[in-house]
């Protein structure tokens, strides 16, 4: 029996790129369907992956060894959804409570946190306004950098002063002016006196401690909110190893104060840093997945360009293919070619497409102000991809071509 010689890969190569440039027209079309497949993919991919960044460092930058209480809507019998108003289920007296009986923690800081207009002069914006304690610095490791933060007296006195987060100063006042002493006015005709500016942290986004006004927490009840509920309880452990009693002894202290006998009936939930970075990451997770869904869409079209680039080929080829295969060419080898095209398409397409995702992920950094990360992750993903594509769409045209009858196609017209 007559041996086959395999024909080599460097012939292979070759064989193939003169096909393939035949009808350049066609396949540079069908490569840029590739290339705008992979680089949508990477640069939506680099989207999700910057937004879940900057959310994990916001939560970390916000203090260490941090246990927040948020309020919970209480869970009604004999329904299937949480009804109530969840953020009025912590009170004033609940943050005393745990000053009073917790151990093991540094320092307790109620907040309240809404967004209110603030207007200075002809300059007007929507900053959060955050009502609290002197204890907040010291919990969210925040510093002044110019005139000082809310004293005790002034929240024992209910005093209209405000200290400003470095991007608000610069928005209502100008970059770098001494806005101590100025006035603004938050929700109105409510005056408040600038008494600090804190130090510039850095962010994007509503944890950013920048875009903030803080004040103290009785004259936002006082003046603003006009009861005595809070937002958050912010607290302090002494260490890492001290949260978990940490956060027991803040459940027993509310379920005893809250009159509830079952913690799966807590309205108030207590969570540390890990619990939030892991909820903030399990969000940004499904974006990213939408995103790059989404943008999937346009490699199965290209995927699809690729099947009809070479069924198309294999039509205008089939009198080649019968020669080839009356010359003694196997099937395998009529199959392997028409793969290799395939492939080498997406292959093209794929490198090209990498490198135009880097490209607008960077754009949309720069332009958009959005952040983005473009991790090795989503490029052997992509790599993988454009590689799959070839063979997945390249197989049915490759099939339909070793399959040809050598006879008849050489009688094709």
């Amino acid at each position: 029996m007559k041996k086959h010689k395999t024909i080599s890969p460097w012939r292979l190569f070759l064989e193939s790129l003169s096909s393939l440039t035949v009808n350049k027209a066609r396949s540079g079309l069908t490569i840029l369907g590739i290339i705008i497949g992979i680089g949508s993919v990477i640069a939506m991919i680099s989207v999700g992956q910057g937004a879940k960044n900057v959310i994990a460092q916001n939560i970390q930058s916000i203090g260490s060894n941090l246990i927040v209480v948020v309020p919970k809507a209480k869970p009604v019998p004999g329904s299937l959804v949480n009804q109530g108003d969840g953020s009025r289920t912590l009170r004033q007296d609940d943050a005393n409570a745990m000053q009073d009986k917790l151990t093991m923690v540094k320092a307790v800081a109620p907040e309240i946190s809404l967004i209110y207009q603030v207007v200075a002069k002809d300059k007007n914006l929507n900053a959060t306004v955050i009502g609290t304690v002197p204890a907040y610095q010291t919990v969210r490791k925040s510093s002044v950098e110019v005139g000082s933060f809310i004293s005790e007296q002034q929240v024992k006195s209910f005093a209209r002063v405000a200290v400003l987060g470095s991007a608000v100063r610069d928005n209502l006042f100008g970059a770098g002016v001494d806005a101590v002493g100025k006035q603004i006015r938050i929700d109105g005709e409510t005056v408040f006196k600038v008494s600090g500016v804190m130090k510039a942290k850095g962010g994007k986004g509503t944890l950013n401690q920048d875009n903030m006004i803080f004040i103290p927490v009785s004259s936002m009840q006082q003046f603003l909110e006009g009861d005595k509920f809070l937002t958050t309880i912010n607290i302090e452990a002494l260490d890492e190893k001290s949260i978990p009693a940490v956060e027991r002894q803040v459940t027993n202290i509310l379920l005893e104060r809250h009159n509830i006998s079952d913690p799966i009936d807590a309205d108030f939930s207590v969570l540390n840093q890990q619990d939030l970075v892991a909820t903030a990451s399990s969000v940004a997770n499904i974006f990213t997945a939408l995103l790059a869904s989404v943008a999937g869409i346009s490699l199965l079209v290209g995927g699809i360009g690729i099947m009809n680039m070479m069924l198309t080929s294999v039509t205008e080829r089939t009198r080649e293919i019968g020669l080839r295969k009356a010359l003694g060419a196997r099937k395998r080898d009529i199959a392997g070619q028409f793969l290799f095209e395939a492939t080498l398409v997406t292959f093209v397409g794929g490198l090209v497409g990498i490198a135009f995702g880097w490209v607008v992920s960077e754009v949309i950094s720069r332009f958009a102000h959005l952040p983005t990360a473009v991790a090795w992750s989503s490029i052997l993903l992509a790599v993988g991809v454009s590689a799959a594509i070839g063979i997945i769409f390249g197989y049915y045209p490759a099939r339909k071509a070793a399959r040809l009858n050598p006879i008849e196609a050489l009688r094709y017209e």
